[in-house]
C-alpha cells in the first residue's frame, strides 16, 4: 500500500555498480521514478563503485549519489543498501550478481547478463532467491509496449514473420584503439551487446526460438596491436516454435547510422513496425481495412491510453530514452520488496542461449538450436 499524503515512505537504498553511461541512466532513473508515479516506496541512491577513484568521485557528484568506492565488494556489503545495480562491462556482470543475491539483495543487472550462457544461468540461479530483473529497458517505452497489447490482442493474427535489425557506426574508424568493448571476455559479441534487445523483443512478441542460422564477420580484425574477435556485424535466420519465421541483423560499421534499429512483425491479419529514430510513433497496417486505405497508418504513441505515456508529458511532447530507464526503476519499485520483478534474470539466461546459438550457428556454419546450448 501507498502511504496517504504526508506520512513518510520506507527508503531503499540503491547501491550502482559501474559509473558510465548506464549507472548515469540508471541514476537517472530512480531520480525521476517517484516524479512521475505513486510508488510505495522512496529510492535513495546511496553508493555508486568504479576502478578509477577520480573519476567515479565526479559521476557520484553529478549523479546525485551519496558515496562512492572503488571496490564494488564493499558497495554490496553496505547495511543501507538494499538493492545493487549492475551496469558494469557484461564480463563482470554474473560475479557481481552472484555476490550480491549472497548479501541478500535484491539485483538489476544491465543487459546482456553476461558473456556467455553458462555464467548467465548461474547468475540467474544465484538470484532467484532475491528480486532480480534484467535490464530491458526499450519495452518501456510507450510505441513498442503498444506493440505487444497489440500483438497479444490479435491486432495482427497469427504471427508469421519478425524481423530486427539494429545499426550503428560505433566500430567503423579502424583508428579507434582498443578498449575493453573489443574484448570478447570483458564487453561480449556484438550480437549479445546490440542483439540482446532484439532478442527479447522477439521473444516478448513472437515466442521461443527453436534453432537459428548466422553468418559474422570482423572486418578490422587488430586494434591498438591487439587482436579483436568481437564480430563487427553479424545477421541470423531464426526458426520459433510457434512456427514463425524471423530475421536478425546487428552491425556497428554502418556509416552515420548512430543507434537504428527496427523491429517488424507481419501476421495473418496485419502488420506493426518500429523505427527507433522515430520512437514515438508505430505504423500498423490493418488487412480488414478497405482498399481505398490500403497501407500503413502512423499511430502516435503518445496518447494517456497507450502503455506508459499517460505519466509523461502531454500528447505530442515525445517520450525518450531517459523516460524508458525511469518506467524501468518505477515498475521493479512499485513492486517492492516482494517483487516479482520482469523481466527477470531467468528471463536474461534465456535471451544469452538465444544469443549464443547464434554466435555458435555463425562459427560452425550450420543452424543451431537453441536446445543445443542450454542443454
Amino acid at each position: 500500500m501507498v502511504p496517504a499524503s504526508g506520512e513518510s515512505l520506507p527508503e531503499v537504498g540503491i547501491g550502482i555498480v559501474g559509473y558510465g553511461l548506464m549507472g548515469r541512466l540508471h541514476a537517472h532513473g530512480y531520480t525521476l521514478a517517484p516524479r512521475v508515479r505513486a510508488l510505495p516506496c522512496r529510492p535513495r541512491l546511496r553508493a555508486i563503485s568504479g576502478r578509477d577513484a577520480q573519476a567515479v568521485a565526479r559521476a557520484a557528484a553529478a549523479y546525485g549519489v551519496e558515496e562512492w568506492t572503488t571496490d564494488w565488494r564493499e558497495l554490496v556489503a553496505r547495511d543501507d543498501v538494499q538493492i545493487v545495480d549492475v551496469c558494469t562491462p557484461p564480463g563482470v556482470h554474473a560475479e557481481v550478481v552472484e555476490a550480491a543475491a549472497d548479501a541478500g539483495k535484491a539485483v538489476l543487472c544491465e543487459k546482456p547478463l553476461a558473456t556467455d550462457y553458462a555464467s548467465a544461468a548461474r547468475a540467474a540461479t544465484a538470484a532467484a532467491r532475491v528480486p532480480n530483473a534484467i535490464g530491458f529497458n526499450y519495452r518501456r517505452l510507450p510505441a513498442l509496449a503498444l506493440m505487444k497489447q497489440l500483438v497479444d490482442e490479435g491486432a495482427v493474427g497469427d504471427v508469421l514473420l519478425w524481423r530486427g535489425s539494429w545499426l550503428s557506426d560505433e566500430f567503423l574508424d579502424p583508428e579507434t584503439p582498443f578498449d575493453w568493448r573489443f574484448d570478447r571476455s570483458l564487453g561480449g559479441s556484438t550480437i549479445a551487446d546490440l542483439g540482446a534487445h532484439l532478442v527479447d523483443l522477439a521473444l516478448w512478441l513472437v515466442g521461443d526460438v527453436a534453432e537459428v542460422s548466422a553468418q559474422s564477420a570482423t572486418f578490422v580484425t587488430e586494434r591498438s596491436g591487439r587482436s579483436v574477435e568481437v564480430d563487427d556485424a553479424s545477421s541470423a535466420l531464426l526458426r520459433f516454435e510457434n512456427g514463425a519465421r524471423g530475421s536478425f541483423e546487428v552491425a556497428k560499421t554502418c556509416a552515420r547510422r548512430p543507434c537504428d534499429f527496427g523491429v517488424e512483425v507481419n501476421g495473418t491479419r496485419g502488420t506493426l513496425r518500429f523505427d527507433y529514430p522515430r520512437l514515438n510513433e508505430l505504423l500498423f497496417g490493418d488487412g480488414s481495412d478497405e482498399a481505398r486505405l490500403y497501407g500503413l497508418r502512423r499511430i502516435r504513441a503518445e496518447h494517456p491510453s497507450h502503455p506508459y505515456a499517460g505519466e509523461w508529458w502531454p500528447i505530442g511532447q515525445g517520450v525518450g530514452y531517459g523516460e524508458s530507464f525511469a518506467s524501468q526503476a518505477a515498475d521493479l519499485l512499485e513492486r517492492w520488496p516482494d517483487g516479482p520483478w520482469e523481466p527477470d534474470l531467468a528471463w536474461g539466461a534465456h535471451v544469452q542461449a538465444v544469443c549464443e546459438a547464434i554466435e555458435l550457428a555463425a562459427a560452425l556454419h550450420r543452424w543451431v538450436p537453441v536446445a543445443e546450448v542450454t542443454g
